[in-house]
């Protein structure tokens, strides 16, 4: 049983190469909130625009922190989708890396999709081979699901189904390119009523992701606070082609009664594997300290 960096797709629990030219610095922020029709009032900006406002201030505070940052550590991008108020931010949004296990999120999305095309629920063995490909992140489990599928152009057509336009599946699977804004767009259509995967499916999605290695639940969970529930699936690997620098990549969700967000963050050419971690933690932490979700 390999396994090639990652965790499973979504751990529950409770607990606080780029694409190559020049990399744009600042983030982008999209606010759904301040492009909807705000409530009247005739003495100043409503409530919508007021709190639109503020969130656009708080994306260009976290703007500032991460290019300092960046300026000190090797590459990374990171993007926070909101749920609840429909706020996207990124940073070096569509700026493409290499998957390493965080792919194994897009097999278990087009596994899903492919059952219910054909009107049934996932077989034995296909459930057996998600669950270690989810749990264990297992490399040979995955392989077996990429070749039952259809390989690259299989997974590349259920990525097009969910509206993942910056990621090309490599036949090694591993080596796909992405992008953090596709990441939380995938995150999204896991949990989304009007997503193309059914109800049915994302509750399995979600009881796998749930049930994953507990010494595989670094990165996105960092951010979570105590009493909150958190999802996540890593990625990690040394590349040959970067002297074996080390890719390190976390995706998940964070979520209560109050917060819903999904939060990627890639990243590229650390000397170690810790190292890469820290530096995915401390990203994803400034997300949660300046945009205050």
């Amino acid at each position: 049983m390999g396994v090639l960096g990652g965790a499973a797709l979504v751990g529950l629990g409770m607990r606080g190469d780029s694409g190559g030219g020049v990399l744009p610095l600042a983030g982008s922020f999209r606010d759904q909130a301040a492009n909807s029709k705000a409530s009247p009032t005739p003495t100043g900006p409503s409530p919508e625009e007021l709190a639109a406002q503020e969130r656009a201030k708080r994306a260009k505070a976290l703007d500032a922190a991460l290019q300092k940052y960046a300026a000190t550590v090797p590459e990374f991008s990171v993007a926070v989708l909101d749920k609840k108020t429909g706020a996207k931010y990124s940073f070096r949004g569509g700026e493409r890396y290499e998957t390493a296990s965080v792919v194994k999120v897009q097999v278990l999305a087009c596994l899903l999709l492919t059952a219910q095309d054909n009107h049934r629920d996932l077989s034995s063995t296909e459930l057996a081979l998600a669950k270690r490909m989810i749990r264990l992140s297992d490399n040979d489990a995955t392989t077996s699901l990429f070749k039952r599928l259809g390989k690259a152009p299989a997974i590349n057509s259920c990525n097009k189904r969910l509206g993942l336009t910056q990621t090309t599946v490599n036949s090694s699977w591993g080596l796909t390119r992405t992008t953090v804004d596709d990441q939380v767009r995938l995150l999204a259509q896991l949990v989304d009523p009007k997503s193309p995967i059914d109800e049915d499916s994302r509750e399995l999605a979600h009881t796998l992701m749930s049930t994953v290695d507990k010494e595989q639940d670094w990165g996105v969970p960092a951010v979570a606070l105590s009493g909150e529930v958190f999802t996540v699936k890593n990625g990690w690997l040394p590349r040959s082609t970067e002297n074996n620098r080390w890719i390190i990549n976390s995706v998940g969700r964070i979520t209560d009664e109050d917060t819903d967000v999904s939060i990627a963050v890639l990243s590229h050419g650390h000397a170690s594997m810790t190292g890469g971690i820290n530096v995915v933690e401390k990203t994803a932490k400034l997300t949660r300290q300046y945009l205050k979700y």
